[in-house]
C-alpha cells in the first residue's frame, strides 16, 4: 500500500461493529473463562473479524478477564531449531546440515522469536512481566501469578510431559482455549502421548545459548510427537459434552478443563493408536 500501512482484516458483512476489548471479554466470560483461571491459549486473531487493536486487544482482554490472580499462557515454539537431518518441507542438503547445526544462533528464552504458532503467542511472549520456559524447540510463555510455576523446570528430555509446561498446566487444574482453530492446534493432547505405556522416541538436537555466550549444539532421546489424530480425537472428545463452545468476536471458540481432555486422550490413545499399530 502506498500509504505504508499494512493490509488491515476486512470486516465480515455480519460484523456490525468493530470487536474491542470490553466485548472480547464479556464474550470469554459467557464462554466460562473466569477470574483467576489458569488457561492455555491457541488463537487464530484473524478469525475474530475486525477488532479495534487487533491481537493487542485479545491480550487485553483475556487478562482482564483472568484478573491478577489468573495465569495466560501460550505456546512459544521454535521449531526450526531442530536437526536438519530430518527437515522435509523442504529438505536439505546433507552437506548443509553441520553449518546449520554449527551456526544456528543458540535459543535464548529472552531472544529467541516464536515460529510458526501465530501472533498471539509472539505478543504474549514479549509483554512485561512474561516469563517463558527454557525449552529450546517447544518452549511455553506465560502471563500472571501462577507463571513461574508453569515454566519453571521445563525438562530438555521431557518435552511435553509431566515436567514440562503442559504438566504444570496439568496440576494447577488450568484450562484450554481453542479461539478460531481445531484440536490439531490443542498442544495438551501432547501430555496424553507422553503418558502412554511405550511411546515411540527418537533422538533430536537443537542449539542453545550458553552462559559464554556462544552457541552449542545438543542432543537428547525424547518421545516423538504424532499430530494425525488430533481432529478425531477432539471429535470424540467434544461429542461427550465436555466442551463449551460458543463465539468469540466472529470466531468459534471452545473451553475445555485440561485434566478432562487429557485423561480423555491418554485412554483414546490407548486403544486407537494400538488398534493402528502406532
Amino acid at each position: 500500500m502506498g500509504d505504508g500501512r499494512r493490509p488491515r482484516t476486512l470486516p465480515r458483512v455480519d460484523q456490525p461493529a468493530p470487536h474491542t476489548v470490553e466485548s472480547l471479554a464479556a464474550d470469554l466470560r459467557d464462554l466460562g473463562l473466569s477470574a483467576g483461571d489458569v488457561v492455555l491459549a491457541h488463537a487464530s486473531v484473524r478469525s475474530l473479524g475486525f477488532v479495534a487493536g487487533g491481537a493487542h486487544a485479545l491480550v487485553a482482554a483475556l487478562l482482564e478477564v483472568l484478573g491478577p490472580a489468573g495465569t495466560l499462557v501460550v505456546p512459544t515454539h521454535t521449531p526450526d531449531n531442530t536437526d536438519p537431518a530430518g527437515w522435509n518441507s523442504p529438505p536439505v542438503p546433507e552437506a548443509w546440515w553441520p553449518v546449520i547445526r554449527d551456526h544456528t544462533p543458540g535459543f535464548d528464552p529472552a531472544r529467541t522469536p516464536s515460529r510458526y504458532v501465530g501472533i498471539l503467542p509472539e505478543l504474549v511472549r514479549t509483554w512485561p512481566g512474561a516469563l517463558r520456559s527454557d525449552h529450546p524447540q517447544v518452549s511455553f510463555a506465560a502471563l500472571g501469578a501462577r507463571a513461574g510455576e508453569v515454566v519453571h523446570g521445563h525438562r530438555l528430555d521431557d518435552a511435553l510431559g509431566e515436567r514440562s509446561p503442559l504438566g504444570a498446566v496439568y496440576r494447577l487444574d488450568g484450562k484450554v482455549l481453542l479461539l478460531g482453530c481445531g484440536h490439531d492446534a490443542n498442544t495438551s493432547l501432547h501430555l496424553a502421548e507422553w503418558r502412554q505405556a511405550s511411546p515411540p522416541r527418537a533422538e533430536h538436537g537443537a542449539s542453545v545459548r550458553g552462559s559464554d555466550g556462544g552457541s552449542h549444539w545438543l542432543t537428547w532421546v525424547d518421545v516423538l510427537t504424532d499430530e494425525d489424530d488430533f481432529e478425531r480425537l477432539g471429535a470424540d472428545f467434544e461429542a461427550t459434552g465436555a466442551v463449551a463452545e460458543g463465539r468469540v468476536g466472529q470466531a468459534t471458540a471452545r473451553l475445555m478443563a485440561q485434566r478432562a481432555v487429557v485423561d480423555f486422550a491418554t485412554d483414546w490413545m490407548a486403544v486407537h493408536r494400538r488398534r493402528a499399530g502406532s
